[in-house]
């Protein structure tokens, strides 16, 4: 009865725990769409659309190197928040300390095996020789910093896990503040184009890592005390990490294979349209990245909620975040009918480029429309570390993107593209929550 009686009272407190944890996330993730603008629109001032091009070449393929490495944050903060929500902070330490091994693991990896990788992602440019050269350039110097991108991962997910959103802000806005002006000192002081984008990329991602650290330890240093290396390794733990990365990077795999495959199909189309949906997924990710931290929001609360066993302030929590969710979703289609052209001038003064890629705004409108549900799942569902069915809904949200794809390509075009990607989303959307009532009473009750 006390929940029903105050109920106003759990609106207001539920509601300041969502914003406290979104808020700064959202801060934080709205200066990665604002770099991807900015690289975007510096290269985009450069005289040709063919830089436009390779910026979104190069960009796409640590896209697809490090997002398939999304576990790294994700399954930290499932864990985390989980461990923190039974005040097991021994717990709490293993998943940051196993994270972080596999982090350097595979961040040295990516370094040692540049060429091969380099190879295999310029087989799937189909554009000209100039624009392979320029995305050439910029891989060479960026893939340097990849242990560094992502052990920033692995601290970031502990910290959500944490709840505590701030100091990921603060890294966020740090690496992209640092990046943006590296970049344009580098571009437009020192005339070094492509290879200035790459560099100041490079350098910020070195310098972020080392301020990252250092902010562990004045936060959480305290926190060594619970280390205990005979349970690092636990061989329980070490199973169910081992698969709830395995499926998370499934899931992962499938969702940069599609936006992966969006960018190079375009490249098939000519240096415009490629310029065009490379400005287009610009309104995506803008989306995408106020969404996301509503959905960071979902992962520490409802990992904290299922750790300490609290089915009816999870289920509360959910109701509440998917209100807010809304209300972000509408507010996102409305900026995009009303005022596309002004967005697209932020990003080119290519004028040809502008009015071809007014033909297809339509599509962006329907992004926050059919999306903005599987964002807030995909929170929920990694705080109950539910990662079999994120796995499964991912993968068949990716085939019918596919199918949809090859059945209209031959008479629509770029719109088979856009088509295929609303499919895609909307998808995602209506089979997680299809699922999303069993895969969560069972996890809390366990």
């Amino acid at each position: 009865m006390l929940f029903n009686t105050n109920k106003k009272y759990y609106f207001c407190t539920m509601d300041k725990k969502i914003f406290r944890l979104a808020l700064p996330n959202i801060i934080s993730n709205i200066t990665v769409p604002l770099l991807g603008m900015i690289d975007i629109s510096i290269a985009g001032h450069l005289g040709s659309a063919i830089y436009i091009g390779a910026i979104a070449l190069g960009s796409n393929i640590f896209n697809m190197l490090y997002w398939n490495f999304g576990f790294l944050r994700m399954s930290s903060s499932g864990f985390t928040a989980q461990a923190y929500g039974a005040r097991d902070f021994g717990e709490a330490m293993n998943v940051l300390l196993r994270a972080l091994i596999v982090a350097f693991g595979f961040g040295l990896l990516i370094v040692v095996l540049q060429i091969p990788i380099e190879k295999v992602a310029l087989n799937f440019i189909k554009s000209g020789d100039e624009t392979k050269e320029n995305v050439q350039f910029y891989f060479r110097i960026c893939v340097w910093s990849a242990p560094a991108v992502l052990a920033v991962y692995a601290f970031n997910g502990w910290f959500i896990g944490m709840q505590n959103a701030k100091t990921p802000m603060i890294i966020a806005i740090l690496n992209n503040v640092l990046n943006i002006v590296l970049s344009f000192t580098f571009v437009f002081v020192f005339d070094m184009k492509i290879k200035g984008i790459a560099l100041g990329t490079m350098l910020s991602q070195l310098i972020t890592f080392a301020v990252t650290i250092t902010l562990w330890f004045k936060f959480y240093g305290r926190l060594r005390i619970y280390i205990k290396l005979n349970s690092i390794f636990n061989t329980d733990a070490i199973k169910l990490f081992s698969k709830v990365n395995s499926d998370v990077f499934i899931r992962t795999f499938m969702l940069t294979l599609v936006t992966t495959f969006f960018t190079f199909a375009s490249s098939s189309m000519g240096d415009t349209i490629l310029a065009v949906n490379a400005l287009l997924m610009q309104f995506f990710m803008l989306f995408s990245y106020f969404m996301d931290g509503f959905a960071y929001a979902g992962e520490a609360l409802t990992g904290r909620y299922i750790g300490a066993k609290s089915e009816l302030l999870l289920r509360y929590m959910i109701r509440r975040l998917f209100f807010w969710g809304f209300i972000v979703s509408a507010f996102s289609a409305v900026l995009y009918i009303f005022f596309p052209r002004q967005i697209l001038q932020i990003l080119t003064n290519n004028q040809e480029v502008i009015s071809v890629a007014t033909s297809f705004i339509f599509w962006t409108i329907l992004i926050p429309i059919t999306g903005f549900a599987a964002f807030l799942w995909d929170g929920i569902f990694i705080g109950a570390t539910a990662s079999k069915e994120m796995r499964n809904a991912m993968i068949l949200s990716a085939m019918s993107f596919f199918v949809c794809y090859y059945s209209t390509k031959s008479f629509l075009g770029n719109n088979a593209l856009w088509l295929s990607f609303i499919v895609y989303l909307l998808m995602r959307s209506v089979v997680q929550t299809l699922w999303a009532r069993k895969a969560l009473r069972v996890r809390v009750k366990n």
